[in-house]
């Protein structure tokens, strides 16, 4: 099964300004590991595509994906959120049944 991710422009944006200055074709790979309060967690990091990946990309900004990871996050939209009272990308993720308290566990 084919599965798909998207990016808000706020997203792509924050992407493209963390990839400024990096090496041509690095994306932002966007994993999902085994841990947290709930039993999995996000990792986010700077990282050059692997040939098992999917890239997804927006306006200049480029996701990496393992075929593993993309298990989880089929159908999720990426987004950046930027208020006084929090900052950072936000997953709106359909496959996740519930979360913790902290935020960073599904």
């Amino acid at each position: 099964m084919v599965g798909d991710i998207t990016l808000t422009d706020r997203a792509a944006q924050k992407i493209r300004k963390l990839l400024a200055g990096t090496s041509e074709g690095n994306g932002l790979r966007v994993k999902v590991v085994e841990g947290g309060c709930s039993g999995f967690e996000y990792k986010m990091v700077v990282d050059v595509r692997a040939a098992e990946d999917r890239v997804f990309e927006k306006n200049g900004a480029r996701i990496f994906l393992d075929p593993k990871s993309m298990l989880h996050l089929n159908g999720t939209e990426l987004d950046y959120k930027d208020s006084l009272m929090q900052s950072g990308f936000v997953f709106n993720n359909p496959n996740v049944k519930g979360t913790c308290g902290c935020g960073t566990s599904f």
